[in-house]
């Protein structure tokens, strides 16, 4: 064992919060903290997938601490957060990773559905950094990390209010180091690229006739990589910003996406 390494990288006596983390990249992410040392924490919205999820954790030789809360409510937020300082400690690590994607056309979007997807994808960050701050200044030491996106830095076609939301937490980190980074409080982002979750599946899918689905063309075109990304390329940086490792890193979003915005993508053959 790598004392060294285990000091810049450790996360032993931590308790790290993730949000939405029953499955995906957040159950991903969790797990990695865990395995690095922290107590888990997480949320998710019914005592039946916690449970599905705890099991899950338990099969990862972890055992996490399930709550069901919903980000997008304050006094929910507030209450869980109440729960966790009583029964685990007070929350050095929170990742905002909870969120939802509507993928419609602007001009078919409700203004309630637009709504929606920025109530949890950047009301609902706010929510709880606002939650967990208080704890982290009285300790003068904290970490947020705020799970982005690629649409944090680009457009496309059918994800307004993703690309709202993502673009608006981009600058809700740096908003974050800005008044907190005296307190020792580091925020930073993870921008995901394309990763293979269910919630992409339907981007992946084959079509009817057994012929590829062109988005994934066009994704594999567009990475250098030349593939889809797993949970799993988010754990090392997910461990580094939550780590000693990072702590005169603050309000930087760091792209995981196999290249993609370094890149005009591949010249078609």
């Amino acid at each position: 064992m790598n004392t060294y390494i285990d000091q810049l990288f450790g996360l032993e006596g931590k308790v790290a919060l993730v949000t939405g983390a029953t499955h995906g990249i957040g159950f991903g992410i969790a797990v990695a903290l865990g395995k690095a040392g922290a107590t888990i924490c997480f949320n998710g919205r019914s005592e039946e997938k916690n449970a599905q999820a705890l099991a899950a954790y338990a099969e990862q030789g972890l055992h996490a601490h399930g709550y069901v809360c919903d980000v997008t409510k304050e006094d929910d937020v507030a209450a869980m957060i109440r729960q966790i300082e009583s029964e685990v400690g007070t929350v050095d690590i929170l990742v905002n990773n909870a969120g939802i994607i509507q993928r419609t056309s602007m001009l078919e979007m409700s203004v309630a559905d637009f709504r929606k997807v920025v109530d949890v994808d950047l009301t609902g960050p706010f929510i709880m950094a606002k939650a967990v701050l208080p704890g982290m200044i009285q300790k003068n030491a904290g970490k947020i990390i705020n799970i982005c996106s690629l649409m944090s830095e680009l457009g496309r076609e059918t994800v307004a209010g993703y690309a709202a939301a993502k673009g608006g937490l981009k600058m809700l980190t740096r908003n974050i180091c800005a008044e907190f980074g005296e307190h020792n409080i580091q925020c930073n982002g993870i921008g995901p690229g394309y990763i293979a979750t269910s919630q992409t599946a339907p981007l992946r899918q084959p079509q009817a006739d057994g012929s590829a689905n062109p988005f994934d063309a066009f994704i594999l075109a567009k990475t250098p990589a030349h593939r889809w990304g797993t949970p799993e390329d988010l754990e090392g940086p997910a461990i580094f910003l939550a780590s000693k490792a990072s702590d005169f890193v603050n309000g930087h979003i760091l792209y995981v996406d196999g290249g993609i915005l370094a890149s005009l993508g591949r010249t078609p053959q």
